[in-house]
């Protein structure tokens, strides 16, 4: 179930795998996906297993078709790192897609911009639209409201006695919201939250406001 939330007068949906949607401007944003990063452990010789990449690319569909976006935006370290063999697989996903595509880049997006233009996807290093700054690192911008990634943000949830949860989220703050990552293979960091944070949870189905 997808949260509504108000920023800046504008009405956006908090999807549970960590995508945000802007309905006014049909419009979905995306963060730390890390295509490419289960193929780049794995031949270093970590056990992961490979049908995570699967996951991603089903994922991606899903969030696409549930809200059948006019425009795709990735709020950077979209690939892991070089091209490996999920390239291919992003190249098919991509042309299997219409719609505007933007990447905004990362740390991690060192796959040079002529790569994804041959995609059809402009890549640059910050979004500006109406009063709304996208970045990937989180920054801040006077009389703007960024939304970023990067941090791969996380809430720890406790209960009686020692046992305890922790869920990716969405964390904002007046002038900021940061996004968690999307994709299946990423780690998470929990960041302090002050009294003018608000904490929104993704469980596998929902979106919760701590």
């Amino acid at each position: 179930m997808n949260y509504s939330l108000t920023i800046e007068d504008q009405k956006f949906l908090l999807h549970p795998s960590g995508a945000l949607f802007w309905p006014k401007k049909k419009m979905l944003l995306i963060s730390d996906v890390h295509l490419g990063k289960v193929t780049h452990f794995r031949k270093f010789g970590a056990a992961v297993p490979p049908s995570l990449i699967q996951k991603n690319f089903e994922l991606l569909d899903m969030v696409m078709d549930e809200f059948t976006p006019s425009h795709l935006c990735f709020l950077g370290d979209l690939f892991h790192s070089n091209i490996n063999s999920e390239w291919q697989l992003f190249e098919n996903w991509v042309g299997s897609k219409s719609g505007t595509f933007t990447l905004v880049t990362g740390n991690h997006d060192i796959i040079s911009p002529l790569k994804y233009e041959s995609l059809g996807i402009v890549s640059r290093e910050e979004y500006v639209i109406e009063n709304f700054y996208f970045t990937h690192v989180p920054t801040k911008k006077s009389g703007m409201f960024n939304i970023s990634g990067h941090i791969h943000p996380a809430v720890r949830l406790s209960g009686k006695g020692r046992q305890s949860l922790k869920l990716p989220c969405f964390f904002k703050s007046p002038d900021q919201m940061i996004l968690p990552a999307f994709g299946k293979f990423t780690g998470t960091h929990i960041l302090p939250v002050k009294s003018d944070n608000e904490i929104f949870a993704c469980t596998r189905t929902e979106v919760l406001k701590i």
